[in-house]
């Protein structure tokens, strides 16, 4: 497992409330994605259910449940009973949350308590939001629930408001560039700086080679696009069967190069073009899971939204 040196205050907070008398039964991991956070909750999930003489299993624990993205259909469910590769769906269901609230119902395996982890918190659909939101209202004894989310503001707010949370803060140049040596991988200049403090985009910008991808991003947020061979371009970096890791990696790449051009921008009116298309691609970023996009025509969407963020630039559809 990873060494995260941004999770000391996090962790010195849940060791804190783990030696108290009354443990809070729903924890929101919030930061950026690339923070660890799912990392830090399958740790404090051992810790928490670990108790003194009970042995502790070291790899799967039956007290320890992981709600994420399962298979996309009843054929990718065929495929991963047979062992088979198989798709993911692109959010978390109600039927898995009604799946784990079935287990509430029995008691934990090995000792008295039990952790369900969710991650991420923030792509459950609206259903599995509202049906979470009954089990944290009246939590059986024993169940503790850790939500890690990205972008908290998109769950609701009577979830947020039943969680104590817990946050994560970027990581500084240094750590990224030592992170990426312990990982084996160049301490890549161009990946610290689009980055923006995430190790899990630092990674993904070294393994996926996507310093191309960073010039033809910036190419359009500077030039434009008048004829549309830009976007083209774009499109063929990304490629024509991207998979969701490869188009959330474009996401973030892009929302972190508009974040600093934004930062320093002295032309007051281009500033808020630029603030303008970063929330509309991070808008657009939620909506790509769940939305029947044409994946063939994402890119040129992506590509149009950065254009508008250029100088004296065209209308964000051309």
């Amino acid at each position: 497992m990873t060494d995260w040196p941004n999770h000391a205050e996090a962790r010195r907070q849940w060791r804190e409330a783990l030696a108290g008398e009354r443990m809070h039964h729903a924890w929101l991991l919030a930061g950026k994605a690339g923070l660890g956070k799912r990392d830090f909750a399958l740790a404090a999930a051992r810790e928490l259910v670990a108790e003194p003489g009970v042995p502790q299993p070291q790899g799967e624990h039956p007290d320890i449940l992981v709600l994420t993205y399962g298979p996309k259909d009843d054929k990718a469910e065929r495929a991963a009973a047979d062992g088979k590769p198989y798709e993911l769906a692109r959010s978390i269901r109600i039927k898995q949350v009604r799946a784990m609230q079935r287990r509430l119902t029995t008691r934990p395996t090995l000792g008295s308590r039990r952790a369900i982890i969710i991650d991420p918190a923030d792509d459950m659909e609206k259903p599995a939001a509202n049906a979470l939101l009954k089990s944290l209202e009246e939590p059986p004894a024993g169940t503790f629930f850790l939500l890690v989310t990205h972008r908290p503001a998109r769950l609701l707010p009577t979830i947020r408001s039943r969680c104590r949370t817990l946050r994560f803060p970027v990581l500084s140049d240094g750590q990224l560039a030592a992170m990426l040596e312990a990982a084996g991988q160049p301490a890549d200049r161009a990946a610290i700086v689009a980055a923006e403090g995430s190790f899990g985009a630092a990674l993904r910008f070294v393994e996926q080679d996507l310093a191309p991808l960073a010039r033809q991003i910036e190419a359009l947020i500077e030039g434009g696009d008048p004829g549309f061979a830009g976007r083209g371009e774009l499109a063929r970096l990304i490629g024509p069967r991207a998979n969701r890791e490869r188009v959330q990696a474009v996401f973030d790449l892009a929302q972190s190069l508009l974040a600093r051009v934004a930062r320093d921008c002295v032309d007051p009116d281009r500033r808020l073009r630029l603030v303008d298309t970063h929330s509309a691609l991070v808008s657009l970023a939620a909506e790509a899971p769940t939305a029947n996009f044409d994946p063939g025509m994402l890119p040129y969407e992506i590509g149009s939204l950065l254009v508008g963020a250029a100088p004296a630039s065209e209308t964000a559809h051309g």
